[in-house]
């Protein structure tokens, strides 16, 4: 056999061109075989087997684009090994075919590491922290140092070395990396202090965002406003500047309702006991609060007003409404008076966290105030025409 494969050898030299071709063919024909045995056959029966596991982390390990990157690598890794047939192209073969390795290896760490994040970002207890901008950060680590020794094979430096001489180039390079190194900084104090998770509700009008945080990134924060719109907020900005988190309302099971009428003080005026008994015969109030309020006005001493009356009137009303909370407190009171009439404010907490629920709530209050408040001889300020 021996003895055959030199004969062969011997007179296919006697036609150099064709040896020559014959040789880079059987290279790329091996090359090429190696890579579909390994992503046909090998990387194809590892899938098959994944599939049949309970679990979901091998399915996201083992995806389409982690096999092509791998698959690459054994044609490669060939090619190199037969470079020296290239005889004055043996050197840039071998150059070429280390960085390629070198970059699929990158490509690949790359792609397991996105898949490790996607995999724990699905599970409950992982899915609000910000798991993302870590790996990001990984990613950009592995990236650096692999760019080091593409650089250094270019080269023929070690990668430290060349780390090394990047001390003068510093300035140049913090300024690079300014956005990431400030966004990694924030991603840390966001984490450590628990200042936003996925699916918090948060406002920050400089960036005009009101809505709920959709994904965190190391250099991002994605907002998806109520509008449907959504806003991308650097991620050292919410360090930098205030926003308005409302996981705080949504975890006490409350919401504040701060709203207030004005007065027309032109209606303001002392009430005798005749104007007392009319306002408590009206069929539109409650007769609960009617006993309260009764109770008031005959503990109460010195001359009242029919605002006072009122007041106290909708501090009974406010208490006796299933849907505002009974352990937190409870006001209506008077703000300072403009041109505009004297503010009443209504100062309250919801049980209702709800838009809807709680504005229905809301408005339910205020269309009674509305109602009510012409029976107190009180009417709302308008501005003239």
């Amino acid at each position: 056999m021996k003895h055959a494969f030199d004969s062969i050898k011997n007179w296919l030299a006697q036609y150099p061109v064709v040896y020559d071709n014959l040789k880079y063919a059987g290279v790329i024909l091996l090359a090429y075989l190696s890579f579909w045995i390994t992503k046909k056959i090998f990387f194809r029966i590892i899938q098959n087997l994944t599939k049949k596991t309970h679990s979901s982390i091998d399915d996201l390990i083992f995806n389409n684009k982690l096999i092509r990157y791998l698959s690459l690598i054994a044609p490669l890794y060939i090619i190199q090994k037969f470079a020296y047939l290239g005889d004055d192209l043996q050197k840039i073969i071998e150059l070429i075919t280390t960085v390629l390795i070198a970059l699929n290896v990158l490509l690949s760490i790359g792609n397991l590491i996105t898949s490790i994040t996607e995999y724990y970002s699905r599970k409950e207890k992982f899915s609000k922290q910000p798991i993302k901008g870590y790996a990001q950060i990984i990613k950009i680590s592995i990236y650096i140092f692999g760019s080091l020794f593409i650089i250094g094979v270019f080269t023929g430096e070690k990668p430290w070395v060349i780390l090394t001489g990047l001390g003068a180039l510093s300035a140049v390079i913090l300024l690079i990396f300014k956005d990431t190194i400030l966004s990694f900084v924030a991603s840390i104090q966001i984490s450590s202090y628990e200042l936003l998770k996925i699916g918090d509700w948060i406002e920050m009008p400089l960036f005009d965002a009101d809505g709920t945080v959709v994904d965190i990134a190391l250099h991002t924060i994605k907002v998806q406003n109520w509008d449907m719109t959504y806003t991308l907020i650097p991620t050292y900005k919410l360090v930098e500047n205030s926003f308005k988190n409302w996981k705080g309302m949504e975890q006490s099971g409350s919401r504040r309702i701060k709203r207030n009428v004005s007065i027309d003080m032109k209606t303001i005026r002392f009430i005798d006991d005749d104007f007392l008994k009319q306002v408590l015969s009206s069929q539109y109030l409650e007769n609960p609060i009617k006993e309260i309020l009764t109770e008031k006005i005959q503990k109460s001493q010195g001359q009242r007003t029919n605002l006072g009356l009122f007041i106290e009137y909708l501090t009974a009303y406010l208490k006796s409404q299933s849907d505002i909370r009974k352990d937190l407190v409870s006001v209506v009171r008077t703000l300072q008076s403009t041109s505009e009439g004297l503010p009443l404010e209504v100062y309250a907490f919801c049980s209702k966290t709800n838009l809807l629920d709680y504005e229905n709530v809301q408005k339910e209050i205020f269309e009674h105030i509305f109602a009510v408040i012409t029976i107190f001889g009180l009417n709302i300020y308008q501005r003239p025409n």
